[in-house]
């Protein structure tokens, strides 16, 4: 009896829908409504006018809003973005990227991490010719920061330089003109020229203070005053600044060096495995000077 009241039921309630036609259904692939060509205007012109941009592509330039003054007329020019395209880079590495680097052997912590370790470990890419001129190291991880390393960076904060102290390494900010990042950040494609290693060049006028100040560790900056600010940042976030021993934590290059144990102007044959030196007095002098 409760099926066929149920039936009754169903009967009743098609009896006052309305029947199913195309109107009423959703097709699953609808054919789009066709679009009129260029040609079905009719006329000389097919009603695209006589002359001008819409007779001839269809849309305006770039820029045009219809005949007013545009917007990047109407706003003035703002002074901070004056020189952008000149200003340096400095790609951001974490504490924490820079830790996990070391428990992965991604980089030697033994020696001094440099940019090109950074570079070498495959997770970072560095392109100077987009004016990135190093990395700055970020606070991110700045607590899981635990192993003593010997860092040399571009660019360091505050906290990033007590992060690394109270952890019991060092760090040095460096600064690397455009000739060295080439030959630093692939130092493979750069001895397969056969030329030989620049000099580094001095920084620039705007980032002389930078790399000169202490309490950025700065590589040109005094050592004993250097020595002087470790302590005073020690005091100011409350750990007890480790003593560094001589060896790979106190390694530093030479202001004019590239890489370790290679001086400019020395040339690496990677085929016969061969390093030659300056021999001549006068162009020793040219790149010690």
């Amino acid at each position: 009896m409760a099926s066929r009241a149920g039936q009754e039921k169903a009967l009743r309630l098609l009896r006052h829908l309305p029947r199913v036609a195309l109107n009423n259904i959703d097709h699953p692939n609808p054919k789009p409504a066709s679009r009129r060509k260029r040609g079905a205007h009719g006329g000389d012109t097919h009603g695209a006018g006589d002359k001008g941009s819409k007779a001839r592509q269809h849309f305006a330039r770039a820029g045009f809003e219809g005949g007013q003054t545009p917007f990047y007329i109407r706003i003035p020019r703002e002074d901070p973005y004056k020189g952008h395209h000149l200003r340096r880079e400095y790609p951001p590495v974490s504490l924490h990227q820079l830790q996990l680097m070391v428990d992965t052997d991604r980089v030697d912590a033994g020696r001094q991490i440099d940019l090109t370790q950074i570079c070498n470990s495959g997770l970072f890419r560095l392109e100077p010719l987009r004016r990135q001129f190093g990395f700055q190291l970020t606070d991110e991880g700045m607590d899981e920061f635990v192993t003593p390393v010997n860092l040399e960076v571009q660019w360091a904060s505050e906290r990033v330089i007590a992060a690394v102290e109270r952890a019991g390494g060092t760090i040095t900010t460096a600064f690397y003109d455009m000739a060295s990042l080439q030959a630093m950040v692939d130092p493979e494609r750069f001895f397969k020229r056969g030329v030989p290693i620049p000099r580094r060049a001095l920084p620039p006028q705007d980032a002389v203070g930078y790399y000169t100040d202490p309490s950025t560790r700065g590589y040109l900056a005094d050592p004993e005053q250097v020595a002087r600010h470790r302590l005073t940042l020690a005091q100011k976030y409350g750990y007890e600044l480790p003593k560094v021993k001589e060896g790979p934590l106190t390694e530093r290059k030479d202001p004019r060096q590239i890489f370790f144990g290679l001086e400019p102007g020395w040339l690496v044959n990677l085929t016969d495995k061969q390093v030659w030196r300056v021999k001549d007095p006068v162009m020793s002098e040219y790149f010690r000077s």
